[in-house]
């Protein structure tokens, strides 16, 4: 599959360009439908917390996530399973690290392996860890968005610091219905719209860049050419 149809597929900011007109309105529309509400809450969790441990140290090399906290969803939350020595935080992440009008923001079958490092563990991830907390208050999408939002505006959550960035190269990983197991790739967040400032989304540039107005950054995406157990990914089209 091409860059450009996958500009937007990332689950946790992403959605997809490549449908157009009436037949991109009717597969959203599809998925709507699909994923109404919150499902119950056993669907979202994974019941052997070894296997979530292992799945969320796979979305980063393990000379990295080896040495990193290890964080598992129960039912009050995320909780450290394991403790880190390196700064760098592993987790899950489920379908609402996506952005509250991705049609697949409660998709049950979404397991997003993402590994932050020191910056993001302290100043990006606890965006997603308070919406997981708002989700298991029984939150709406609506209500999620304007408590996050007014959390970010009261500096009740942390300022992005320089340098944050994650890895997100498992194979194991289900990003979406249309993405599934996508492509190995290195993520920077970088606080408002800065897209043109690093040359993203230019001919023949390798960054993929996206502006995620809910957190308030552009996430730029860079492929890379092995899954986090150094098998190679498939190669990127043009």
């Amino acid at each position: 599959m091409r860059k450009n149809d996958f500009k937007l597929i990332v689950l946790v900011f992403l959605v997809p360009l490549c449908l157009p007109g009436a037949k991109r309105q009717a597969h959203a529309q599809a998925e709507k439908a699909a994923y109404p509400a919150m499902a119950p809450l056993d669907e979202y969790l994974i019941a052997d917390q070894n296997s979530e441990i292992t799945l969320a140290r796979s979305a980063a090399p393990t000379s990295i996530s080896g040495g990193a906290e290890v964080m598992v969803l129960g039912r009050s939350g995320f909780t450290a399973a394991v403790k880190g020595t390196n700064g760098f935080l592993c987790l899950v992440e489920r379908g609402w690290g996506a952005a509250t009008d991705e049609p697949e923001f409660w998709n049950p079958k979404v397991r997003s392996p993402i590994c932050f490092n020191r910056a993001a563990a302290q100043t990006f991830a606890p965006i997603f860890l308070l919406k997981t907390k708002l989700v298991l208050e029984g939150k709406s999408k609506s209500e999620i968005l304007a408590e996050t939002s007014a959390a970010l505006d009261k500096k009740e959550l942390p300022v992005l610091e320089p340098g944050a960035m994650c890895y997100m190269m498992s194979k194991q990983q289900y990003l979406n219905d249309r993405g599934k197991s996508w492509h190995p790739h290195v993520m920077v967040f970088v606080s408002g719209d800065a897209a043109t400032s690093w040359g993203a989304d230019k001919p023949d540039s390798p960054i993929i860049a996206a502006n995620d107005p809910e957190e308030r950054v552009t996430i730029f995406m860079v492929w890379v050419g092995n899954w986090s157990d150094g098998s190679p990914a498939p190669p990127m089209e043009h």
